[in-house]
């Protein structure tokens, strides 16, 4: 007991401090946790006892990361993913075992070879979606395309699996006992074995659908939080247990039960119980893969491993991006696609290991292979850094290149900056109440894309002085910011006021900070990006709390007006310090309340008054 302790504080406590680290200087978590390993395992100071049991029980953690992928994807979604998931997955899966095993067969016997190009075709879903997530690519039309990928290796490695002992070369020993965790499915007939699989498959779905439902509701029902946390870990324990005594990847088990639960009303409490598991689990399970590099075997063999990992990643790239080629995904989004799955899996391991078991491969071909994958893992995130980095230098060198628009500003009065996911929606307010603007932005993209729609918008970057002389600054009337970078509205602001003192300016914030910000240069007339759609919805809120419409419209509106009230106030004492600055804010919220709670009790006319009374507490 003592020992696990130990092992566990030392888990913890390298990843506390190797993580913070890592992000601070930009390299993302999982390089942190991979940096970690390597400084605690068998060749750094050697404070790990038992690297091949703890890997086995941190690849739970992948096993809950699909879970919570599958209760993110309906499986109308899935349908409507057929095609990346198919095609994109399909192709590179039988591209790279194909050209691997071609390759391998050059120095091994075929089944080794096939064995070797099946393995070795699969990439890192663990490292990938996690670094995917950091960077807020997950929703993008290449992380979509990533993650169809990596749903179909997940889902090959169940051939995989079946295909293996197939390709067995080597005699092994049976002692004729079994690490099933409840029975022994081989030694059933054929077509029992086919039966079992069938009904542990239908038994996820009939659990996920019908089953589930009443169970969490009676759980809910006792409000005793826990206890739900148990069930809904019992639940991806229970089906890992049944998918590995069928003989199946846990891991696919669970994505499947995420899947079949996506529509239930208890998805989101089920994601917020598993996550911190699934993230603990994920974060030791890369310390280990760090841990498990084996640099005595590194050293011996460095030509041979470099090798190894220098050409898996290449003829893995040279796959990738022809398939981005045929699908017709965009060359930036190619890029991404192939930086991101070029590398080994973490399922790598497990057939590898499954490979020495059924006598497939022999140890002295395994090792280094293992060697090579884990390298490819931890090169990842640094491939990942190194193209944001060559990507952010290639999109500056774009944007330079593309010389800005020629404008036409005859008989404008009003330049709005910026033509975003705001700026949108305030132009075409603006050209409705039959004022055209001078709309300008600086993404070559979204200004291509909105021409489409028969906006008349020019490119460029409206910071520059001549460009904003060029947009009429000496003759308009008004110029309304709606860029969401801080910095470039303060320089736009500081610009205007310099040049064309006469200009009214409108700006918007991202948040209350930023308002500060603006207001401390002069600005009074600013608007917080989400405050008005937060007071709309809190109306549409109160209405369908069974508030009078017109009621729900006053506290809206008295709400508005006490907040640009206090908004003046507050920036002062935003130099004070916080302590003032929270007793203000507070107090504030205290007026509010009171206000609205006396809203609530007077007439229609005494509320009309109460627009141009005094603070009723005075």
């Amino acid at each position: 007991m003592e020992s696990f302790l130990l092992q566990l504080f030392i888990f913890l406590a390298s990843a506390a401090i190797a993580v913070p680290i890592a992000k601070k200087l930009g390299l993302g978590s999982v390089l942190g946790y991979l940096i970690a390993g390597i400084v605690i395992g068998p060749f750094g100071l050697s404070l790990i006892a038992d690297l091949e049991e703890v890997m086995h029980f941190t690849e739970f953690g992948v096993v809950m990361m699909l879970f919570l992928v599958g209760l993110e994807l309906k499986p109308s979604l899935l349908w409507q993913m057929r095609t990346p998931i198919l095609g994109m997955g399909g192709m590179q899966v039988v591209l790279s075992s194909v050209i691997i095993s071609g390759i391998a067969l050059i120095f091994l016997p075929w089944q080794q070879a096939v064995a070797v190009g099946l393995t070795l075709s699969l990439s890192s879903t663990a490292i990938v979606l996690q670094t995917l997530r950091e960077k807020g690519l997950m929703r993008t039309s290449s992380g979509r395309s990533i993650f169809s990928v990596l749903l179909f290796q997940d889902l090959a490695v169940i051939p995989m699996l079946a295909v293996l002992p197939f390709l067995a070369t080597i005699a092994i020993h049976d002692d004729g006992h079994s690490e099933a965790a409840l029975f022994n499915i081989s030694a059933l007939p054929e077509y029992m074995q086919i039966i079992v699989t069938l009904l542990a498959i239908l038994s996820i779905f009939f659990i996920g659908k019908y089953a589930s439902r009443p169970i969490f509701r009676t759980i809910a029902a006792t409000r005793v939080r826990e206890i739900f946390v148990a069930a809904a870990l019992a639940l991806v324990v229970g089906i890992s247990i049944l998918m590995t005594a069928v003989g199946l990847s846990p891991a696919l088990g669970t994505f499947l039960a995420g899947v079949v639960l996506a529509g239930s009303e208890y998805r989101h409490e089920l994601e917020s119980d598993i996550e911190p598991f699934k993230g603990l689990l994920l974060g030791v399970f890369f310390i280990s893969i760090g841990a498990s590099l084996n640099f005595t075997l590194i050293g011996e063999e460095i030509m041979l491993i470099a090798g190894l990992t220098a050409g898996l990643i290449g003829f893995k790239w040279l796959v990738l991006v022809s398939t981005g080629s045929f699908f017709k995904m965009e060359k930036k989004d190619r890029s991404l696609f192939a930086v991101a799955l070029a590398q080994g899996g973490e399922f790598a391991f497990v057939l590898f290991q499954f490979s020495r078991t059924n006598g497939v491969l022999p140890d002295q071909t395994i090792e280094p292979l293992i060697s090579a994958v884990a390298i490819s893992m931890f090169l990842t995130p640094l491939m990942f850094l190194v193209y944001e980095k060559f990507s952010t230098r290639a999109q500056g060198d774009d944007a330079s290149r593309r010389t800005s628009d020629t404008i036409d500003h005859t008989g404008h009065k009003v330049i709005l900056a910026g033509f975003g996911r705001l700026g949108t929606d305030l132009g075409r307010f603006l050209i409705s109440a039959g004022i055209k603007p001078v709309i300008l932005d600086y993404d070559a993209d979204n200004v291509d894309i909105l021409r489409k729609f028969g906006f008349e918008v020019y490119y460029g970057d409206i910071t520059r002085l001549d460009l904003l002389e060029a947009a009429g600054a000496a003759e308009a009337e008004l110029l309304v910011i709606a860029i969401g970078d801080v910095d470039k509205s303060r320089k736009l602001i500081e610009l205007a006021g310099k040049h064309y003192p006469h200009l009214k300016i409108a700006v918007n914030a991202y948040d209350r900070a930023s308002a500060h910000e603006l207001m401390d240069m002069g600005i009074t007339q600013i608007r917080r990006e989400t405050f008005g759609s937060a007071l709309a919805l809190g109306q549409d809120a109160l209405k369908l709390l069974g508030f009078d419409p017109y009621e729900a419209h006053k506290l809206m509106r008295i709400f508005r007006k006490k907040d640009e009230e206090m908004m003046p106030e507050l920036h002062k004492m935003h130099h004070e310090g916080e302590d003032s600055y929270i007793s203000m804010y507070q107090k504030h919220n205290e007026d509010l309340e009171k206000l609205m709670m006396l809203d609530l009790n007077l007439n229609i006319e005494e509320i009309d008054k109460a627009w141009t009374a005094a603070n009723p507490e005075k």
